[in-house]
């Protein structure tokens, strides 16, 4: 009996011991995915510009292979090199974390910048090709973009739970890299076929108000593309600045940190919101002059090269 309250005693410890390292998974993911907010917000609203002038039966099957094409990204690719070089050169991280902000301020300013001068980045465009073949280009576009932002998001997700152990942190990449996978594509999905469930509304609908409210669905989902478009942007920016900033520091170069940290510390009399709200702004804008430096440098090589002096990748 004593043998078996002892057998009891230690399924008792493994399952405590696995319900807290469920606690543990849970909260780093959390961490990591809010962190990594800004650019999932960008990735949901860039795919569903690639899914324009496709076929309505065929918008699915793209977003269901364009989501395994971001599993495999996150999963087979960038997780293993990332864990890889967490293990043999850790070194290496904060210099890619300034790489990955540097490159969502390039994306950020970018944006605004073709915003203002009237031109728009390549992938902002429709995919309008019909046919298998044109199909196939617009999901290796799709998946290749979702690439870069998949590493952007795996970086960041990486930094958040860089004080926990091998394995921990595995899980919870994996954890991070499926969640935050379903949801931008879920997300994806509903947003593409929202206006096709609206115009089923306002053709089929048995109410007057049904037929409305269709309607309304209809004209309003280009306005809901270009609010996340902005809002995207505004994150990358953030996101993008933020990382940049504290990165810069670690490196060490820490004015740029020094002087927004004097700023918003001027302010937190006025209380905790007003403090993020400039800690926010001064991120976003650090991005925007950080991001438009690194524009203009790649304008200036690509002008070297030979290439158009254009906004347009």
């Amino acid at each position: 009996m004593s043998g078996l309250v002892a057998l009891l005693d230690d399924v008792a410890a493994l399952a405590r011991l696995a319900a807290a390292s469920v606690d543990d998974v849970a909260a780093g993911a959390a961490r990591a995915s809010a962190k990594a907010a800004g650019v999932v917000v960008d990735d949901a609203a860039v795919t569903p510009q690639y899914m324009a002038g496709a076929a309505a039966n065929r918008e699915l099957p793209m977003i269901w292979r364009i989501t395994k094409g971001s599993l495999r990204n996150k999963l087979l690719f960038i997780l293993p090199a990332l864990l890889l070089l967490d293990w043999l050169a850790p070194w290496v991280l904060p210099w890619l974390l300034l790489a990955g902000g540097t490159y969502l301020a390039y994306e950020g300013a970018h944006k605004v910048w073709g915003k203002l001068t009237g031109h728009s980045p390549e992938h902002d465009e429709p995919a309008v090709e019909k046919g298998p073949e044109a199909e196939d280009k617009v999901v290796r576009g799709a998946i290749t973009t979702d690439f870069i932002l998949s590493a952007e998001i795996m970086v960041i997700s990486m930094n958040e739970v860089a004080d926990v152990g091998f394995w921990l942190k595995a899980v919870i990449l994996v954890v991070v890299a499926i969640l935050i996978t379903a949801v931008v594509y879920g997300a994806v999905a509903l947003i593409v076929k929202m206006d096709d469930v609206g115009l089923h509304m306002t053709e089929n609908g048995r109410t007057a108000g049904g037929r409305r409210f269709g309607a309304g669905l209809v004209k309003a989902m280009p306005h809901v593309l270009t609010a996340i478009t902005v809002i995207g942007t505004v994150a990358m920016l953030w996101v993008g600045g933020h990382i940049v900033l504290v990165e810069l520091a670690a490196l060490g170069v820490p004015w740029p940190y020094d002087v927004q940290h004097g700023i918003v510390h001027a302010v937190e009399a006025a209380g905790g919101f007003v403090a993020w709200l400039v800690e926010t702004l001064t991120s976003a804008l650090w991005g925007l002059i950080w991001g438009s430096l690194a524009l203009g440098v790649v304008l200036v090589v690509n002008r070297l090269r030979g290439k158009k002096d254009t906004l347009a990748h």
